[in-house]
């Protein structure tokens, strides 16, 4: 063989080999992705919430108004234990934060319901909110005989910088509630002053729907969240806020103390 022909054909296979690895990984994650969801359907639940609220701005008081409205939860008790982003039930914290000098807001959560899967609704309750970590547990009004299908907490991935993970969330009304699934890398690992993930863009997009996130072993890693940080400044524009994972671990040490009266 001459060196030309040797040089064509070892290109030629460099080439059709590094464009199979695509389609390998792809297989791959796809094929872990249908476990994730084939495993944790159940447990990825629709949270119903309706809000009143009134809100006052520069001293002068607006309206009051009604709102209704969606988030995801994450089953994690087998008793019907569920947790999800407090930003994402009651706005008022996070706002206080980002602008505590010009908004006054007051919330009342007047209606909570468990949406299940097959549509079952279940009238539920809050049990502990956690400001810090941004989680609000919940349980519902009425113990039940059926078990929920619940993730287990102490079988958490912890994962590395680049790592790929899975988001699954419920979407709207619109959609019907439909399980989603969005695939997204681990962009940062923050160790202090605790330590959380940073999520990737694709997760970042879609931060308002919460989410859980899992592992390509199945494994559940947290659940997003909103973070809000405050600079050097003191005015809302010198804040920052970001959604993070919040890890498996720190949602167990919370719900740990979740009352035995209310389990």
């Amino acid at each position: 063989m001459s060196f030309k022909k040797f040089l064509v054909t070892g290109l030629l296979a460099v080439c059709l080999t590094a464009g199979t690895i695509p389609a390998v990984w792809s297989d791959e994650v796809t094929q872990a992705g249908t476990q994730v969801i084939n495993k944790w359907h159940d447990a990825v639940i629709t949270l119903q919430i309706v809000v009143k609220m009134t809100m006052s701005y520069d001293g002068k008081q607006g309206p009051k108004e009604e709102m209704k409205t969606d988030a995801t939860g994450l089953v994690i008790d087998s008793s019907g234990l569920v947790v999800t982003a407090l930003s994402g039930m009651d706005p008022n914290d996070l706002i206080h934060q980002m602008m505590p000098d010009k908004i006054d807001m007051t919330t009342e959560i007047t209606s909570l319901k468990m949406i299940l899967p097959d549509g079952k609704e279940i009238p539920a309750k809050i049990v502990l909110r956690d400001k810090d970590l941004d989680l609000v547990f919940i349980r519902p009004k009425q113990k039940s005989a059926a078990l929920f299908t619940a993730v287990d907490l102490t079988k958490a991935t912890k994962p590395a910088v680049l790592d790929q993970t899975f988001m699954l969330y419920r979407m709207g009304v619109v959609a019907s509630r439909s399980l989603a699934v969005t695939t997204d890398r681990i962009q940062a690992i923050v160790e202090k002053p605790r330590v959380f993930y940073v999520p990737g863009a694709q997760s970042a997009d879609k931060s308002a729907a919460v989410a859980a996130i899992f592992a390509m072993d199945s494994n559940i890693v947290g659940i997003l969240v909103a973070r809000v940080t405050a600079s050097s400044g003191v005015s809302g524009s010198d804040k920052d806020i970001i959604p993070i994972i919040m890890p498996a671990s720190d949602i167990l040490e919370a719900a740990n103390q979740v009352s035995d009266s209310a389990k």
